[in-house]
C-alpha cells in the first residue's frame, strides 16, 4: 500500500499545516464558491494561493471541493474560478454537479477533475460517463461495497483512479441528499449549513392523542434512532487497496487540528507499517467520536440506537507545540491542564511520548498553576524533542 495516497481534510490553515505535518500525502479544502461546508470552513482566494504553494514546497498535493449544486447564477461564475484554480497551481477541483463538472472543463481544461461522492456513482457505467467528459478520479459513493468496488474497478479503464473514505462522520441520507434539516429550521445540507437533525433526540406521539409523548430512549439518556455510526476502515484498507481504490480519504473539514493530527498519524503509521492494527485503532479512539463501524463495505450502514448525547474518546486536545526551546517548550493552550498532570505528545513518525508538567509560565515569565485560558501562550519545562506543529493531550480513559 505504499503507493495509495492519505488524502486529509483542512477546514482553516491550521488544520492544512497539521494534515501536512504529520504525513498526509494530499489535503483537500473548500474555497469560495459551491464548496459545500459552512463559509468559516473555506479558504479566502489569498489563503488558497498560500495553501497551494505551502502544498507544493513539501512534495503533496491541494485539491479544492467545489461540490455543492448550483444555481444559474453559480454555473455562471464556474469559468472565472475555474481559471483561477488552474492560475494558482491548484491540483484538481472535486465536483459533483454534472453542470458545473462540464464548465470547469470547458473553462480550464488543464485542472484535473475530480468526481465527488455527492455525485453518486454507484456503478462502472455512471464512472464511465464522467471519465468520457475528462474526470481523473471517481471519488465512491460510500453506500458500495467492496465487492462493488472491485466489480466496478475491473469493467472501468485502468487509468481513471478511485478513491474512497476510509474514516469519518457518516451521514445517514442516501450520499448526503437529506432535506430535513432544511426543512425543520431553514438550514439546507446543501449550502453546508446542516444542523445534523438525525442525532438530536424524537418522541413519538399517537396522532388521536396528542398529549402523550412517548420518548425513544434506549438508556435513561435517550437514543439517536437515525443517527448513523461513524466510519473507520482500518480493518480494510488493505481489502480496499486490492480491489482497487488508490486514494483513502478521510472525512472531517469542520474538525479540529487535533483531529486531523491524530487521524492523520494513525492511518499514516499504519500504512507505513510504523503501527499494528491495534495501535493504529487505539490511536483512532483518542478522538471523540460516535462508535466506529465500517460503513457499507462489510453490508448495510449501522444506524445509531446509543445515546446521543455522549460521544467516546479516550484523550483530551491540551495544546499546539509552537517551539522546542532546548529543555522548555512553547505552546498555544487549547484544553485546560494543571501543574502535576501527566501530558502526551503526537509527534509525526514517532511512538507515543509523555512527560510531567513540573512548571507552567506564561509570556510574562510568571508562575501559574493551572491552564484555564484557550490560547494562552505558555512555556512547560519538557526534556523531549519536540517540533512545531506536534500536539499535545491528556489521557481521559
Amino acid at each position: 500500500m505504499k503507493n495509495v495516497e492519505l488524502l486529509a481534510p483542512a477546514g482553516d490553515f491550521e488544520c492544512l499545516e497539521t494534515a501536512l505535518h504529520f504525513g498526509a500525502d494530499a489535503v483537500y479544502i473548500g474555497g469560495d464558491l459551491l464548496q459545500l461546508r459552512a463559509k468559516k470552513a473555506g479558504f479566502d482566494r489569498a489563503d488558497m494561493q498560500k495553501a497551494v504553494n505551502l502544498a507544493h514546497q513539501k512534495g503533496k498535493k491541494l485539491y479544492v471541493t467545489v461540490n455543492a449544486f448550483a444555481n444559474n447564477e453559480e454555473i455562471d461564475a464556474c469559468s472565472d474560478y475555474a481559471h483561477f484554480l488552474e492560475d494558482v497551481g491548484v491540483d484538481a477541483a472535486i465536483i459533483s454537479d454534472p453542470g458545473v463538472f462540464v464548465a470547469f472543463g470547458e473553462a480550464a481544461p488543464n485542472l484535473e477533475r475530480h468526481l465527488s461522492t455527492q455525485a453518486n456513482c454507484t456503478n462502472f457505467k455512471t464512472a464511465e460517463l464522467f471519465a468520457s467528459l475528462g474526470a481523473k478520479r471517481i471519488v465512491l459513493a460510500r453506500e458500495m461495497s467492496l465487492e462493488e468496488i472491485r466489480q466496478l474497478r475491473r469493467r472501468l479503464d485502468p487509468s481513471v483512479e478511485l478513491e474512497a473514505f476510509i474514516h469519518g462522520a457518516m451521514c445517514m441520507a442516501y450520499s448526503g441528499r437529506c432535506m430535513i434539516s432544511s426543512y425543520l429550521i431553514g438550514r439546507s445540507g446543501n449550502r453546508g449549513e446542516c444542523a445534523q437533525p438525525c442525532r438530536w433526540e424524537y418522541s413519538i406521539v399517537e396522532k388521536k392523542r396528542p398529549d402523550q409523548v412517548f420518548d425513544l430512549e434506549e438508556s435513561e439518556s435517550g437514543t439517536a434512532i437515525l443517527s448513523s455510526h461513524d466510519l473507520c476502515g482500518a480493518d480494510l484498507l488493505s481489502d480496499l487497496a486490492e480491489a482497487g481504490v488508490t486514494s483513502f480519504k478521510i472525512e472531517g473539514r469542520m474538525k479540529s487540528s487535533y483531529y486531523v493530527a491524530t487521524a492523520v498519524n494513525a492511518y499514516r503509521n499504519l500504512l507505513d507499517g510504523r503501527f499494528s492494527l491495534e495501535d493504529c485503532k487505539k490511536e483512532l479512539d483518542c478522538l471523540q467520536h460516535r462508535p466506529y463501524s465500517t460503513g457499507f463495505y462489510q453490508g448495510a450502514l449501522k444506524l445509531g440506537h446509543y445515546n446521543s448525547g455522549e460521544y467516546t474518546g479516550s484523550c483530551k486536545f491540551i495544546a499546539n507545540v509552537l517551539e522546542d526551546l532546548g529543555g522548555r517548550i512553547k505552546i498555544r493552550q487549547r484544553g485546560h491542564f494543571c501543574l502535576g498532570e501527566t501530558l502526551e505528545v503526537l509527534s509525526p513518525g514517532k511512538e507515543i511520548r509523555s512527560f510531567l508538567v513540573s512548571e507552567i509560565r506564561n509570556e510574562e515569565g510568571e508562575t501559574q498553576e493551572k491552564a484555564p485560558h484557550p490560547n494562552q501562550i505558555l512555556t512547560l519545562p519538557c526534556d523531549l524533542t519536540l517540533s512545531p506543529g506536534d500536539i499535545l493531550r491528556r489521557r481521559e480513559a
